[in-house]
């Protein structure tokens, strides 16, 4: 296949965002990603019997964050050019294509959630916007009264923090957490519906993250908790004391990363993830029965029972696009798999196209083991790319990642690597970057691969260049300010911080205090920290060649970050490339911008490199 139809095919290859199954089992929903100009929703029976439905058709972005409660329809929320201030709206299954609008459109605030009470007349939601209409600092739930318009509020936390609130499924409670106490904790709150008897009912320190989800009874509460070395799972129960949680999995040997009870089930879905590649099993809450879910060379994520007993499922790898199936869990075969987004009808690609995910190992300066994800082209390498994942909470798996496939094809090495800070490796590990902050150690590590994939003959010194989004883009911004040009030649950073400061006053409230957790404190009680780990500060020892990518429309790393930047390298008299989205948010989502972004990006990279001798 010519590279421009490749290209074009990978443009046209849809991936699952947030697949949902009704609760009546009949349905499933998802955001399906270059399946249009736009991400859309869609929906299909679970028992495949026809093929995927469209249920949205827009100009921007939508995606499926819930089912009504009666199961006939999907709430959905769509935002602007990718501004994240999100408007929702309710489509119903027998009537596709048509949005009732529930929220205001283009909010001046960011609205998290979105949940339809059982009376229909009840949205909940999250929003950073007090009574009289004002944007603040903190997210507070609140209940809108679809009838009149009017929105009442059922908690204020007194800090600001990514919330988003649980409705029950009887429409009762409300359950949302809090960082009141310390930026790296949180606790869990329940609230009455009508704003009663707000009060704490998990928390297990201060700086301890405790997550929360619904049983379906609506009674029971499922609870996942760090502790010094894992994070360990159980049950509350409304009506229990305060942290009298029964605990079903505590052992520091498990890494446990999610955890739901779906509808139509009266077992957990428990998702364990070890050396970067998730493991499911169905966790019996009463017998603690556990039931291995595996499928040999492929990533399976359980999602909720269909109507007929059997599975949805969500399946994945390098060479197999993310797809819904359904599956027999006594039977976790591929090949008793059927298909019911029916993903290969939609491409032109086959396995054979795509490229291997490699397991790749070394060893960071300070000794601890590294993993990452190589990928290589058939023939020799015209250089290597360093595609550097977000978060840094966040893990690269072996999964199709339609850049990575694209630079494969067009001859080079690309290295995804899972650096200190990531999940998918324990929480020792994860929690590791706060020992230094952003800008420490994690950004050896990079280093640290570079140098293993020069000794190892796979990268060539003078040949290796960087790119990634949002934390990602700040480790290009980290590298190509620190690094020599031999070990990094070039650097692509997308939506990436430059100034810390500047990125914590602009950003949205609701992040605020995951900066506060990772760097030790604010702008103003570790002013020395934000200023050493800040990239624009050193865009003066930069000798490799710089591409800068940016969504004008992004509110999470704003695009003061490059108005500050760009001033700080034409003082220094350095050279730069700019490539400017006024139509992308935090990240390049739209397919007819990702093919202007890797086709940029393949100029610059191999423009470089062709520029440069390269040596072992």
């Amino acid at each position: 296949m010519a590279a421009t139809a490749f290209l074009d095919a990978l443009m046209a290859l849809p991936e699952v965002i947030y697949p949902l199954v009704s609760r009546d089992g009949r349905w499933i929903a998802w955001s399906w990603y270059r399946a249009a100009p736009t991400i859309e929703v869609f929906v299909a029976p679970t028992d495949g019997s026809t093929p995927p439905l469209r249920l949205t058709d827009t100009p921007d972005n939508t995606f499926a964050i819930g089912w009504l409660p009666d199961s006939s329809g999907v709430i959905v929320s769509q935002d602007h050019d990718g501004d994240e201030r999100a408007q929702l709206f309710r489509v119903n299954v027998a009537a596709p294509l048509i949005m009732h609008p529930l929220t205001e459109p283009h909010p001046p605030y960011f609205l998290r959630g979105g949940a339809l009470h059982p009376d229909e007349q009840t949205l909940v939601y999250g929003a950073n916007i007090d009574e009289a209409g004002q944007t603040i600092e903190q997210t507070w739930v609140y209940r809108h009264d679809l009838r009149t318009g009017a929105r009442t509020t059922s908690a204020r936390p007194e800090k600001g923090n990514y919330l988003v609130p649980q409705l029950s499924p009887t429409g009762a409670h409300v359950l949302y957490n809090r960082k009141d106490r310390h930026p790296a904790g949180d606790q869990i709150w329940l609230v009455d519906i009508d704003g009663a008897n707000d009060h704490e009912i998990l928390h297990f320190g201060d700086d301890i993250k405790t997550s929360a989800s619904w049983f379906p009874d609506g009674q029971r509460v499922l609870v996942l908790s760090e502790q010094s070395t894992h994070d360990r799972l159980g049950v509350w129960r409304i009506g229990d004391a305060k942290d009298a949680v029964r605990w079903l999995i505590d052992d520091p040997a498990r890494n446990i990363e999610g955890a739901y009870v779906p509808f139509g089930s009266d077992q957990i879905v428990v998702i364990e993830t070890h050396n970067a590649t998730k493991h499911a099993l169905l966790l019996h809450p009463d017998t603690g029965v556990e039931t291995p879910i595996r499928a040999d060379g492929i990533t399976l994520i359980p999602i909720a029972p269909a109507a007929d007993g059997r599975w949805i499922g969500q399946v994945y790898s390098a060479t197999q696009p993310s797809d819904l199936v359904r599956f027999d869990p006594a039977d976790p075969r591929p090949e008793t798999f059927a298909s019911i987004s029916r993903v290969w009808e939609r491409t032109t690609l086959t396995p054979d196209d795509l490229a291997h995910a490699h397991d790749y190992r070394w060893t960071a300066d300070d000794g601890l083991a590294l993993q990452g994800w190589l990928y290589r082209p058939g023939g020799a390498a015209r250089g290597t790319i360093l595609y550097v994942h977000g978060g840094p909470t966040y893990h690269s798996e072996d999964d199709i990642n339609a850049e990575i496939q694209f630079f494969v094809r067009q001859g080079y090495n690309v290295l995804d690597p899972n650096y200190r800070g990531s999940t998918g490796f324990g929480r020792a590990f994860r929690e590791s970057i706060k020992v230094d902050g952003w800008g420490g150690r994690e950004q050896t590590d990079l280093r640290a691969g570079i140098e293993a994939l020069i000794r190892d003959g796979i990268a060539e010194r003078g040949k290796v260049g960087m790119t990634g989004t949002s934390y990602g883009g700040y480790s290009s911004w980290h590298g190509i300010t620190h690094f020599p040009p031999d070990i990094l030649a070039a650097s692509a950073p997308v939506c990436g911080m430059t100034d810390l400061v500047i990125d914590y006053e602009t950003t949205r409230p609701d992040l605020r205090p995951y900066s506060e957790e990772m760097l030790g404190g604010t702008p103003t009680t570790a002013p020395d920290k934000f200023r050493e780990r800040s990239p624009i500060h050193f865009v003066g020892d930069i000798r490799g060649r710089l591409m800068i990518i940016q969504g004008l429309q992004d509110p999470n790393v704003t695009p003061h970050n490059v108005d500050t930047v760009v001033k700080a390298l034409q003082g220094a008299n350095i050279e730069y490339e700019l490539l400017i989205f006024d139509d992308e948010g935090h990240g390049i989502s739209k397919p007819k911008n990702q093919q202007r972004l890797y086709m940029a990006l393949d100029t610059f990279f191999g423009a470089t490199f062709a520029d440069t001798k390269g040596t072992a």
